[in-house]
């Protein structure tokens, strides 16, 4: 009976990982570039296009609502559910520009399609990753999240550049809605064969001691000083991102004058690139610590924002592919890192809920950081990309300030977390 269990444990995590990467799949067709084609044919600004973008961050925001849901079983009734109806939201922006309305009234469909998507995807998020990596050994938590990542990558490669390929030939044919079309009937199929992974996924029996009230669980959480530390991490880190990556999906259309087949070109390249860092990222973390595995990605990530501040229309290809691999080498480490320093540091009935109060404080954080900076791309387009005298494009001006901040968090986790004692799990 538990070998037989256990095999349904294999197979679960088989899934889990062809889950991953078709929710990576939706993911690709409702940001950067993909997102700003929609943007561009409604009439929005960059500005606006920018907070669009953001809505990632702030559906994050919603994850504290997985606090409320983490006792109720069975998990993949409702996760099933509710990503059923988000990934629906997804597929209808790209009807949007099809409908005969308003300017107004499309504006009004799109940022509430976008956003309910967000939100429900983010509601689950939590729940659905403790409902998986509880079927993980602790030991191996580094490598199995680095064979996913790697799977959806590989995968969102091919996707991406076939997708791209596809809207570039519909575009120079001047039918842009066919374009529009494929993707929205894309994310319909995609959310088919989503559905059916979870559907097929065995969920772990939870043990009477590993639930606790909600009020408990919040109370825990609210008054853990090491986790609010750890936290911190994520917080300062969705600061550094929201920044200045959610404009760079117009700069690469409007400013840099790149091809969706260019765009694609780029996403197959940092696919390549954070797949063949994932794996050693991840063995690096097993080995040594998350902590420690951060520290290079961050080093990585500024020179990657330092050479973002010198790309122009003129050197836009070059230096913008530098900057780009120079994140996907970051990136392979810096989202398993913040998940995983969560499992190193809380007990496993309190998990959800922490992941979900990380996540919460990381969307409103990334999402209020955007609204903030947005004024100032406005700014500066406004004044024919000047700001003080000087000749300068707002995204190079937004890498800087990234730059500077993430000099401060490389800081903070030298300066705090890397001193931390050890948690339940971790060896930090």
């Amino acid at each position: 009976m538990e070998t037989k269990k256990q095999d349904g444990y294999a197979r679960s995590r088989c899934l889990y990982v062809a889950e991953a990467a078709l929710e990576y799949f939706i993911s690709l067709l409702v940001t950067g570039a993909y997102l700003a084609k929609i943007t561009s044919a409604i009439g929005m600004s960059d500005m606006l296009t920018g907070i669009l973008t953001s809505f990632v961050s702030l559906g994050f925001g919603f994850q504290i609502i997985a606090v409320f849901l983490a006792n109720k079983r069975p998990v993949k009734r409702w996760v099933t559910l509710l990503h059923c109806l988000n990934q629906m939201a997804f597929a209808l922006i790209y009807f949007i520009p099809l409908v005969h309305l308003s300017r107004e009234m499309k504006i009004f469909l799109f940022i509430a399609f976008l956003l309910t998507g967000h939100i429900l995807n983010n509601v689950v998020n939590s729940p659905k990753i403790n409902w998986f990596m509880s079927l993980v050994e602790d030991k191996r938590r580094g490598s199995f999240t680095a064979n996913k990542e790697m799977v959806s990558l590989i995968g969102g490669m091919i996707f991406s550049f076939l997708t791209g390929h596809v809207i570039d030939r519909l575009e120079a044919a001047g039918n842009i809605n066919g374009a529009f079309i494929v993707c929205g009937v894309s994310i319909f199929i995609l959310m088919l064969l989503h559905s059916l992974t979870l559907i097929l996924s065995m969920e772990k029996p939870v043990e009477e001691a590993e639930t606790c009230s909600v009020k408990q669980l919040l109370k825990d959480l609210l008054t853990d000083k090491n986790l609010f530390k750890v936290i911190l991490v994520s917080v300062l880190w969705s600061v550094v991102n929201y920044a200045s990556t959610p404009f760079y999906g117009s700069y690469q259309i409007k400013e840099l004058g790149f091809t969706m087949t260019f765009v694609s070109v780029l996403s197959a390249a940092y696919a390549v690139v954070r797949t063949i860092f994932s794996k050693p990222m991840g063995k690096y973390a097993d080995k040594h610590s998350f902590a420690k595995m951060l520290n290079i990605c961050f080093a990585v990530a500024l020179s990657g924002f330092i050479v973002n501040l010198f790309t122009v229309p003129g050197n836009g290809k070059i230096f913008y592919t530098v900057y780009y691999m120079l994140y996907a080498i970051a990136m392979a480490g810096i989202n398993s890192a913040t998940i995983n320093l969560i499992y190193d540091y809380v007990d496993k009935e309190k998990r959800t809920g922490a992941l979900a109060l990380q996540s919460t404080f990381c969307g409103f954080t990334g999402f209020f950081t955007t609204l903030l900076v947005s004024p100032l791309v406005a700014l500066i387009q406004r004044n024919g990309n000047r700001f003080l005298g000087v000749h300068i494009y707002a995204q190079q001006l937004l890498s800087l300030l990234s730059a500077v901040l993430l000099i401060v968090l490389i800081v903070y986790l030298n300066t705090t977390i890397r001193r931390l004692k050890s948690g339940p799990c971790a060896t930090l």
